[in-house]
């Protein structure tokens, strides 16, 4: 047996399509790279498939009889128990509005066909590492809360009276310990006396039991600590009001975390504490891990910026802000002229070089605040310019436009020049009830298609009153 079919499939993926060529295609390169597949020619096969057992992943086309993609997708999404599994759109559709739909009920990527196997598996690979990591993230959460909740529970019973704190104090998992007020002659408390001490919280003073029961050393034991620690228990004692709070302790190099519990006991108060050492590096991990997934999934993975799903919602905030001050807005949606033929000539690697570089040049043209550059789909950048009135993002495209006719990026096969360029469209509104961000990009769209019209490697806008402003290469 190969090494490959005694290792478990990296992932189950359902692939629903009505061709029997894209089956044989999708599950044959994707059973050569591991993973388990299983295949269904319309959404009532698909929806078996899934009754049977859940995928990790599904790759759906949209034209298929009796139930399209769409509407199969909207059913999963509206299922508690299939609405966290990643669905991507293969499809021939090719209109703005296809792709925006696909999102819209919930699909996680959408691939144009003919597709590109290594695009397919990029995708994929890409879409079930959010998965993994959303799950061990849950997980992670999942066993911190229980672990806080224990904690809790623990801490309630130690803290239920002095007797009880007293009967628990050489078996307690926690550094337990009880002081009492020093006072001096005008009644202010000075120091406290230590009553008693678990073993544990011996262990963690480094000190020898007999040198604290019945000393007045507490105060020379907070000074290495934090010698405002002190106040903070007189205040307890005056007023009686629970004190929770972390602290660390740097020993040998090392930095130990404890948090401790303290409640009024007489003149004095009962502490518990227990090392969170783990839990703060647990939560630092998880801070870390969701920081990373947040720009996993606003960041478009080949040039850096912005990606799609990032831009729909930024889309909507900004116009949202721009609605309420009753500012102007300007998208542009740029598209690098011929960009297939120079994949075709010099190749995939260099055509996703040429859009990083690409991606770059638009960024850093980009100065006000509030303004984005995202990766739109495949060759086409979109540009959002908040506060933009339409000379100003005239101005702005036909920088940018220049800029990276300018990076003499070598491009033989272009029929308007040697070198790369860039065809740009050009939308402005005001911002107020009557204009949507559907018409916004319709209107950028259309100027874009204008300007490819008229010979590319120009900008051309459409403001609210469709009238067209162009500049000439």
């Amino acid at each position: 047996m190969s090494d490959r079919a005694a290792q478990p499939p990296k992932a189950d993926i359902l692939v629903v399509d009505d061709r029997p060529n894209n089956l044989r295609l999708l599950s044959t390169m994707l059973l050569e790279q591991g993973y388990q597949v299983r295949k269904a020619v319309d959404a009532e096969m698909a929806l078996t498939a899934i009754e049977t057992a859940y995928p990790d992943l599904i790759l759906l086309d949209i034209l298929m009889p009796n139930m399209n993609g769409y509407d199969l997708c909207q059913l999963l999404k509206n299922r508690e128990d299939t609405r966290d599994i990643p669905i991507i759109f293969l499809s021939a559709l090719e209109e703005p509005l296809d792709k925006v739909t696909a999102f819209e009920v919930g699909g996680a990527d959408y691939i144009s066909k003919p597709f590109q196997l290594e695009e397919v598996l990029a995708r994929i690979n890409y879409q079930l590492t959010i998965q993994r990591q959303r799950q061990e993230l849950a997980a992670k959460n999942q066993h911190l809360q229980q672990e806080i909740y224990e904690r809790q529970q623990a801490q309630e019973i130690l803290h239920q009276s002095r007797a009880l704190l007293s009967s628990i104090l050489n078996c307690s998992l926690d550094g337990v310990a009880a002081m009492e007020a020093v006072r001096n002659t005008k009644g202010d408390i000075r120091d406290f006396r230590c009553l008693v001490v678990n073993p544990l919280a011996v262990r963690v003073v480094g000190r020898e039991r007999e040198d604290l029961v019945g000393k007045v050393v507490f105060k020379k034991l907070l000074a290495p600590i934090d010698a405002g620690l002190f106040d903070v228990f007189v205040e307890l004692v005056e007023t009686g009001k629970a004190v929770k709070q972390e602290v660390s302790l740097q020993r040998d190099d090392e930095e130990t975390w404890y948090q401790f519990v303290a409640v009024k006991l007489g003149d004095g108060f009962a502490v518990t504490f227990r090392d969170v050492t783990e839990y703060k590096q647990v939560a630092l991990s998880l801070s870390q891990a969701n920081h990373e997934l947040q720009r996993l999934s606003t960041m478009d993975g080949l040039t850096q910026v912005a990606n799609r799903r990032y831009f729909d919602l930024y889309f909507e905030q900004t116009w949202q802000q721009c609605r309420k001050n009753q500012k102007p807005l300007a998208l542009i949606l740029g598209d690098v002229d011929y960009f297939k033929r120079y994949n075709d000539t010099y190749g995939h690697q260099s055509g996703d070089r040429c859009l990083q570089k690409v991606a770059r040049t638009i960024e850093q043209r980009l100065k006000r605040p509030g303004e984005l550059v995202a990766r739109y789909g495949g060759e086409e950048f979109a540009i959002l310019l908040p506060n933009a009135d339409e000379y100003w993002s005239l101005q702005v495209a036909e920088l940018i436009r220049a800029d990276i006719q300018a990076l003499e990026i070598e491009h033989q096969s272009s029929d308007v020049n040697e070198y790369i360029t860039i065809s740009l469209g050009i939308a402005n509104a005001i911002a107020d009830d009557e204009t949507t961000l559907e018409t916004i990009l319709q209107m950028a769209d259309q100027a874009m298609y204008q300007a490819k019209n008229q010979g590319r490697n120009r900008s051309i806008a459409f403001n609210q009153n469709l009238e067209l402003l162009d500049f000439d290469d």
